[in-house]
């Protein structure tokens, strides 16, 4: 077992954690930055991304994240390609252990470890992975302007993503397990009235089909009754809308976190109930889910451990 002393360990490596790193660097903190599972997190299963700012013509969400890795390598960000598996921040230094049994000492800590978005467990969602399948309509639905797409869900996120990809689509079809809508009685009532919004009630989605990408779904209605009736519906698009899930699990036996996961920092600053550590991300917002916040939040919490330093005079 190897023990190395950092004054920032940044857990997790995508947009918030690279800009973390950059920031960081910069600063000459010289901080470690663990990529975990997922390097460069889920944009990397992202094909174009046209709406992060200095990419007029858009980019691959691979090759973004490979910039801006190389960005905060140019810096001085140490890049682990490891995982942290265990942390202690009943005091600091902070003590992290990776899944390769070394231990890191920090003096602080940036969180930045994401949120995975929640899927159906079909094999054809990841077939068509960036092929018309998405978790993220804001993100994607450009991509889908004047043709058909389905939104699986039926809460107040479901109908936000329909509402939204229903300005830009010919047709979008919400694809409902239960006979009734989850969300809002006002959500409810805006899909209603959306004349582009079909609402399939009692339809459990049981496959994708398509040559190239997603030409239609395969849909049962009434599962499991004496009137279970499969049917098809032609769509170039499928959104997941079942909510996400925030990788937040190692930590909850010391951060503040809302039922879902979340982590709750200390707004407008990123810091958490633990002095030292600080959270970026979407791992902390369950609100906006963007790469470009995402990157915001990691200049801040980037700032905010150079501050905590500077004010415990470890610099």
């Amino acid at each position: 077992m190897e023990e190395t002393k950092t004054k920032v360990l940044i857990i997790g490596s995508g947009p918030a954690g690279c800009t973390a790193g950059i920031y960081a660097s910069r600063a000459n903190l010289k901080p470690i930055l663990f990529e975990g599972e997922q390097p460069g997190g889920q944009l990397t299963q992202t094909t174009d991304i046209e709406n992060f700012p200095g990419y007029p013509n858009g980019v691959q969400g691979m090759q973004m994240m490979n910039e801006l890795r190389d960005q905060a390598v140019r810096f001085g960000t140490d890049i682990k390609s490891r995982s942290i598996v265990k942390v202690d921040f009943s005091k600091r230094p902070f003590r992290c252990e990776d899944d390769h049994g070394d231990v890191y000492m920090a003096e602080t800590v940036i969180i930045s470890t994401g949120a995975s978005a929640k899927y159906l467990g079909l094999a054809d969602e990841t077939k068509y992975q960036g092929l018309g399948v998405s978790a993220c309509a804001t993100c994607d639905g450009f991509f889908y302007r004047n043709r058909n797409v389905a939104v699986v869900g039926g809460g107040d996120t479901a109908c936000e993503e329909a509402l939204y990809l229903s300005t830009l689509a010919k047709k979008v079809y919400m694809i409902v397990r239960k006979d009734y809508l989850r969300a809002s009685n006002v959500m409810q009532k805006r899909v209603m009235e959306r004349e582009n919004i079909e609402i399939l009630f009692r339809c459990n989605t049981v496959g994708l089909f398509g040559e190239d990408g997603v030409e239609g779904a395969k849909l049962v209605r009434d599962k499991g009754t004496d009137h279970e009736e499969l049917l098809d519906i032609a769509i170039d698009g499928f959104f997941l809308a079942i909510g996400h899930k925030p990788n937040t699990d190692i930590f909850k036996e010391y951060l503040e976190m809302d039922e879902l996961g979340y982590i709750k920092t200390n707004e407008p600053h990123t810091s958490t109930n633990v002095e030292g550590v600080f959270a970026a991300g979407d791992c902390a917002d369950p609100i906006y889910r963007q790469a470009i916040t995402s990157a915001g939040t990691g200049c801040r919490a980037a700032l905010d451990a150079e501050h905590f330093l500077m004010d415990h005079n470890e610099l």
